[in-house]
């Protein structure tokens, strides 16, 4: 068993407060349906910045907009958790990285 991290990109929010909390449902259902697979329900990304190797900084070019950790036997069963994703409804994307454990 494994830890995956979902990486979410792009997306776009409710704009009313009942689209929002139509979304957060969603969000909050999803993760009930995972279960105990969820090892941290993780977040949303505001501001970014990238830190080059001179030690300057500018914009990011990935587009995450957020995270989450799930547990899975194999990658293949990771991404098959999340294709229920709410993000995917929003015109977003989820990335799954296999983590490493160190």
């Amino acid at each position: 068993m494994g830890n995956y991290m979902l990486a979410y990109t792009g997306g776009s929010m409710a704009e009313t407060p009942e689209g929002q909390e139509a979304v957060m449902k969603a969000w909050g259902d999803w993760f009930a349906t995972l279960g105990s697979s969820v090892v941290d329900g993780g977040a949303p990304f505001a501001a970014s910045t990238a830190v080059l190797a001179d030690g300057s900084s500018g914009a990011t070019s990935t587009g995450l907009s957020g995270y989450s950790v799930v547990q899975a036997d194999t990658l293949e069963l990771a991404a098959k958790l999340a294709g229920g994703c709410p993000i995917l409804e929003a015109g977003g994307r989820v990335e799954v990285f296999e983590t490493i454990a160190m």
